[in-house]
């Protein structure tokens, strides 16, 4: 696909954002602003079929699929699409924080979130699985319908590196979020992902952040966690594609409040009729968002956390007629309603985790939304 940019910045698009009847998805090569819905693409029993479907019928789809329930996938050809180029050349300003009233109740409470790691320690020690993410959400109340546009204006500003995005959802609501890790793209015959696990938050201090950032570098737990999720994304993209690039050791990249371990896989398609959600429906869920092997993971998940993922650890992009796209893993993010908002924030569990640190990785993680809701981080 050639895309036709618009004598726009990726600023004025987000000026003419609109909650409930555009999608806004910027990533570091272009920013995509679509509006209205000229149908929206029926769901299907397998993610598998949803994809086959959007690429027979060859149009542009905009939109999200969940973490784990094809039936809820919410795809739209819009009416209209627009191009700028990414926020990295030209970031909106950060609005001022409005610190609405809100009322924040944790799902799980800590304590809970706590126990839960525990016992997934517990099936790691026992061999009943090699990995799993567990998450947990704060859920917002009373502070007024939250400013989607001010939020998105937040996060590009924060992370102009990373995929801002916004989709509407049936129901009034709105998923918003900055994701770090790209799920998949496909330009022509170029095929790139970026597996992200292992993290650690970023401080203040300039010397203690370089420390954190070295540590992560060098951590066992950390390159372990990384590498089970390599393993996986290679072994799902090989029967695709030809020549895969894949770096032997992984690079750190950070956003505005986290450091992650990265390694970016390219590779070229062996059959240019695999659409970008051809791939990205292989590929999902990846280990790092359920964990391995997958079907464990997901059973333990299901036991272990006490809500609805929904379009948490989903994925959420583009792809066009001729099956270019991109798709990011739908991470960083919230669902906003009309009287409420759910952050989601979770991290990886291995052998070697500890309880207390995987609680305090989510809480890093949530400051990416709540910086964007003018709130205090601490939170």
């Amino acid at each position: 696909m050639t895309i036709a940019y618009e004598a726009v910045t990726a600023t004025e698009l987000l000026r003419e954002y609109r909650p409930g009847s555009s999608f806004l998805f910027s990533s570091p090569q272009h920013t995509l602003l679509a509006s209205g819905r000229s149908r929206a693409v029926a769901p299907a029993a397998t993610l598998e079929l949803l994809a086959g479907r959007v690429r027979e019928a060859g149009e542009f789809v905009v939109g999200a699929l969940p973490f784990d329930d094809p039936a809820s996938a919410h795809l739209v050809v819009p009416e209209r699409t627009r191009w700028a180029d990414p926020f990295l050349f030209g970031r909106p300003s950060s609005p001022e924080p409005s610190g609405g009233d809100w009322t924040i109740t944790p799902v799980p409470s800590p304590e809970g979130h706590l126990r839960a790691v525990e016992r997934a320690l517990r099936l790691l020690e026992d061999g009943e699985l090699d990995k799993v993410v567990l998450a947990r959400t704060l859920e917002l109340t009373g502070g007024g319908p939250a400013d989607v546009g001010a939020m998105l204006r937040g996060l590009a500003a924060r992370d102009p590196n990373g995929h801002t995005f916004a989709v509407p959802l049936p129901g009034a609501r709105t998923l918003v979020g900055a994701s770090p890790e790209l799920l998949v793209a496909r330009s022509g015959s170029t095929v790139t992902t970026n597996p992200m696990a292992g993290s650690a938050a970023r401080h203040p201090d300039p010397d203690e952040d370089r420390r954190r950032a070295a540590a992560l570098l060098c951590s066992a737990k950390d390159q372990h966690e990384h590498a089970v999720v390599v393993r996986a994304v290679t072994d799902a993209l090989r029967p695709y594609c030809r020549g895969l690039s894949v770096p032997t050791q992984p690079s750190l990249i950070c956003t505005a409040t986290m450091w992650h371990l990265s390694t970016r896989i390219t590779g070229r398609l062996g059959d240019e009729r695999t659409s970008a959600l051809d791939l990205a429906v292989a590929l999902h869920p990846t280990p790092a968002v359920c964990g391995t092997p997958a079907d464990t993971a997901k059973k333990v998940i299901a036991d272990l956390e006490p809500f609805d993922r929904g379009f948490y650890s989903g994925m959420v992009g583009w792809s066009d007629a001729s099956g270019d796209g991109e798709w990011a893993v739908t991470i960083r993010c919230a669902e906003v309603g009309t009287d409420r908002l759910r952050l989601f924030a979770g991290g990886g569990i291995v052998a070697g985790s500890r309880p207390a640190d995987e609680l305090a990785e989510t809480s890093a993680k949530f400051r990416t939304l709540l910086l964007a809701l003018g709130l205090d981080p601490a939170l």
